[in-house]
């Protein structure tokens, strides 16, 4: 499908979501490369920073949805959006020197990382489809991004309620949800991404990438102690056990 024609789709999704809520995004498809999907040039992604770089029509969505919540006094602002191959490595990578030179063993190591950081190549913000997001209205904890500032007497409960009651609305939906059913990543109510997009990528991802070949190739840090167990359970846990509204 030519580029032009997906995004006037995904313009006549967004609409027929509105007005059919059972109208799903997994009949659109766009091909796409290996170095977009696993975050490595991407002519689709726009911005400068690490916390504006997001896929042109996330990002026209995202303003959208951002508008909105000004509205109602929610201040929405991106934590991290579009995250490079070569970024995500660095994260990883830094994370396993720290745990293995405190004792960990490399498998500990990993399963340790794997919690909430994904292995490179395998992230959805390469896809930049993906936000991390807060209200910068709110009072300002020490680290944002943990679970029980979206609940309770959080200062993001407010947020949390709203997004509940209107994401969707802009297409952006929650990846990893608090469903006790769910395996692989740990539960991050502040991760959401623009399924117009992210729902294909997904897909082509699971046609086109090898992932024991690709972090072989790679050459990562740690990738002898990925056997091929662990991928299977990586593959089926964290990448695809996610909101089932965002499967192909």
């Amino acid at each position: 499908m030519k580029r032009n024609e997906f995004i006037k789709i995904s313009g006549l999704a967004g609409i027929s979501l509105a007005i059919f809520p059972h109208f799903s995004f997994k009949d659109f498809s766009e091909e796409f490369t290996r170095n977009q999907l696993l975050g490595k040039g991407n002519p689709d992604i726009i911005g400068d920073t690490y916390t504006s770089k997001m896929n042109k029509t996330t990002k026209e969505a995202f303003n959208k949805m951002k508008a909105a919540a000004a509205k109602d006094n929610i201040k929405i602002e991106v934590v991290s959006s579009y995250r490079s191959f070569q970024r995500q490595k660095e994260i990883f990578e830094r994370k396993y020197k720290q745990f293995t030179s405190q004792g960990l063993s490399p498998e500990k190591a990993i399963d340790k990382i794997i919690e909430y950081s994904t292995i490179p190549g395998t992230s959805r913000h390469h896809w930049g489809t993906d936000l991390d997001i807060i209200d910068a209205n709110a009072p300002r904890p020490a680290n944002v991004l943990m679970p029980e500032n979206f609940h309770g007497n959080g200062p993001y409960c407010d947020f949390k309620v709203w997004l509940n009651e209107n994401a969707e609305k802009f297409n952006f939906y929650e990846v990893y949800t608090d469903n006790g059913n769910r395996k692989g990543f740990k539960y991050e109510p502040w991760h959401f991404s623009y399924a117009p997009v992210s729902i294909p990528m997904l897909k082509e991802y699971e046609e086109k990438i090898d992932v024991k070949k690709m972090l072989s190739e790679e050459k990562l840090m740690g990738n002898e102690h990925f056997s091929d167990e662990f991928i299977s359970k990586y593959v089926k846990e964290n990448i695809m056990d996610i909101n089932p509204k965002l499967l192909p």
